[in-house]
């Protein structure tokens, strides 16, 4: 596909490359010629300085070849506006990142009126995350495929847990769980699951399983995950705005710490249910007071990555288990995950991950075949979810006689309603939805998989 991105920040780059290594033919803009010049630099990929709302630049980007147009620039008009160009000078496919929550209930009028493809707003993707986590505390994360039918789920191995020691066939065969494992992150290294890997205490193991069947792994392994009842939140930015509404009609409560007065009558005005903090949480009395020991989890979600995540190791230090920390850098990842800080969340890192699964699946009509995907491990492991066609050569053989290339794994099928957890006796027929965990990133076709 021929990409054009309008705006080189953190989302643009990371986007740029990941198309580029996708097979794309990529183009960026950026008034920034610096930005420009560091990311071409990188990637083989076309650059050009200036304004991408006007048609001038949008004509020297090869606007009238483009598939799609995708405006991640910081001002959400200037995105909008980049997209109408578009429109109308190529006639191309085209996302607007959209931040501001007064055009969150215009998303749909954008869509119709300006025939966008999509409209991505990061602090309402990273809300939608955090409440997925606070349901199902278990989890550091969970990704949805088959609408929904299965899901991947990532947790970390507790000291003292049952399957310490255990091998994956074990597992298995022993407490007769329906779930695949699928990888373990163990310190620096990264492994897809084979039957004779053994797990150790701390691992950061991530499973894929109907939403029943993990329930049921969860108690078999004795894994402590009651429900959550209460949160509480430091930060009363757009994100906090956000998950106050997701969580409105739920049954976790919510206690927000604010330093600003304005913001605190704000959220107070608008949920009624909200307890609302007005004080400094870094604060360490003010915590203890407001029950950090006790909270069912805590989320930090303040302007600064510093901050959260001082925030949340002393939450853990004075005892809560469940910790949510909004990073927005992603440079510093490998220091971050040494931290043992649970659930980490990171809006940029959301925001490109959804822009890269539409555009995978649009190339649906030019030979792919993937229809989700989510990173696992981050530039590490990718699972990806196919339909299977009619002529595809995994189609009516046993998985066993299957020459699969290394660091691949079918994770799951799912016919009809059925899902199947796939063993060396199953057969993929045509139609099957087929999610695939590869440390092979970018998989185009589910024949990519085979020898």
């Amino acid at each position: 596909m021929n990409v054009i991105i309008v705006g080189c920040g953190r989302v643009g780059a990371t986007l740029a490359e990941k198309l580029n290594d996708d097979g794309n033919d990529v183009t960026i803009i950026d008034k920034s010629a610096e930005k420009v010049k560091t990311i071409t630099s990188r990637c083989d990929i076309m650059g050009i300085v200036g304004n991408g709302a006007t048609h001038t630049v949008q004509r020297e980007a090869g606007i009238d070849r483009a598939d799609l147009l995708i405006a991640v620039t910081n001002s959400d008009e200037l995105n909008l506006l980049c997209c109408m160009i578009a429109k109308k000078e190529g006639d191309c496919k085209t996302i607007a990142r959209v931040k501001n929550p007064e055009y969150s209930a215009e998303t749909p009028y954008f869509k119709d009126e300006l025939g966008l493809a999509m409209v991505i707003n990061p602090e309402y993707a990273t809300a939608e995350e955090i409440a997925r986590v606070l349901r199902f505390p278990s989890a550091i994360k969970i990704e949805p495929f088959v609408k929904g039918s299965v899901e991947l789920i990532k947790f970390r191995l507790p000291v003292g847990c049952k399957i310490a020691g255990m091998s994956v066939k074990e597992v298995v065969m022993k407490l007769k769980c329906d779930v695949l494992v699928c990888t373990i992150e163990r310190g620096e290294e990264t492994y897809i699951a084979n039957g004779d890997f053994v797990f150790a205490e701390k691992d950061v193991v991530s499973i894929i399983a109907t939403v029943k069947n993990a329930k049921d792994f969860f108690e078999k392994i004795n894994y402590k995950g009651n429900s959550i009842k209460d949160a509480l939140v430091v930060g009363g930015g757009v994100i906090t705005h956000y998950l106050c509404g997701i969580l409105e009609r739920s049954s976790i409560s919510l206690k927000i710490v604010e330093k600003d007065l304005s913001v605190c009558e704000e959220l107070s005005n608008r949920w009624d249910k909200v307890v609302v903090i007005h004080g400094d949480a870094g604060d360490q009395e003010l915590l203890r007071e407001e029950g950090v020991s006790n909270a069912g989890a805590f989320v930090a979600l303040s302007s600064t990555d510093e901050e959260n995540i001082l925030l949340s190791m002393f939450a853990k230090s004075e005892g809560c288990n469940k910790l949510i920390t909004k990073i927005k850098r992603t440079d510093y990842d490998s220091v971050i995950n040494r931290l043992d800080l649970d659930t980490t969340v990171c809006p940029k890192s959301i925001t490109a991950d959804i822009i890269l699964r539409y555009v995978r699946a649009r190339k649906n009509a030019k030979g792919s075949h993937v229809r989700t995907m989510y990173n696992i491990v981050q530039d590490k492991v990718e699972a990806s979810e196919f339909i299977v066609e009619e002529n595809s050569p995994i189609v009516g053989k046993p998985l066993c006689e299957l020459k699969f290339k290394s660091e691949v794994l079918i994770a799951s099928i799912t016919r009809g309603n059925t899902v199947i957890v796939p063993r060396g006796n199953d057969i993929i027929q045509a139609g099957d939805a087929v999610v695939i965990v590869s440390g092979q990133l970018g998989l185009q076709d589910v024949a990519d998989v085979l020898k």
